[in-house]
């Protein structure tokens, strides 16, 4: 269907909020302290504590994989000669593409993240999808069935200009 081609629009973003970042920190330290005076200290974390190989499972799914799972999340969007691209990586392994063709309007918008979509990530809300990562701007683009998909943005208007040059009609 649709193939590579020239990028007329690219933007990386990730989570760069710090109030995330201290939430991510929260988790991965609980773990990291319950593992150090589990393991190190020989005294067991917590009133109903785990075993050791449950702690052990507890520090490598929480206190390393959450945090680098932060912090590899990124959206991808580029506007190519023949379709919109998005990815969100790592949860997505390719490109998703949208032909220029199946899409019927785009524009520049303000959105309400928690309001209209219960937040920022890869939601779905009474509008639509959205694929977001932070703030409340981004382009809203509307397919041919009606359906519509929310891109999140901190350039909306460039990424809508690209978009609305290459659009048929």
């Amino acid at each position: 269907m649709i193939g590579e081609s020239p990028t007329a629009f690219r933007e990386i973003q990730r989570f760069g909020q710090v109030w995330i970042w201290i939430l991510v920190f929260m988790v991965s330290g609980g773990a990291w302290y319950g593992a150090y005076q589990q393991f190190l200290l020989k005294k067991p974390f917590g009133s109903n504590p785990a075993p050791d190989s449950l702690m052990g499972v507890i520090l490598v799914v929480f206190g390393i994989g959450f945090p680098y799972l932060f912090y590899s999340l990124r959206l991808v969007t580029e506007a190519r000669a023949d379709g919109l691209y998005y990815r969100y990586a790592p949860l997505h392994r390719r490109f998703h593409a949208i032909a220029f063709s199946d899409i019927q309007s785009c524009e520049s918008v303000v959105y309400r993240p928690i309001r209209e979509y219960g937040g920022w990530g890869i939601r779905y809300g009474p509008k639509g999808k959205a694929f977001t990562v932070r703030g409340n701007r981004g382009v809203e683009i509307v397919l041919n069935d009606q359906s519509r998909i929310l891109i999140g943005s901190q350039r909306p208007e460039e990424l809508a200009m690209a978009l609305g040059a290459a659009l048929p009609g």
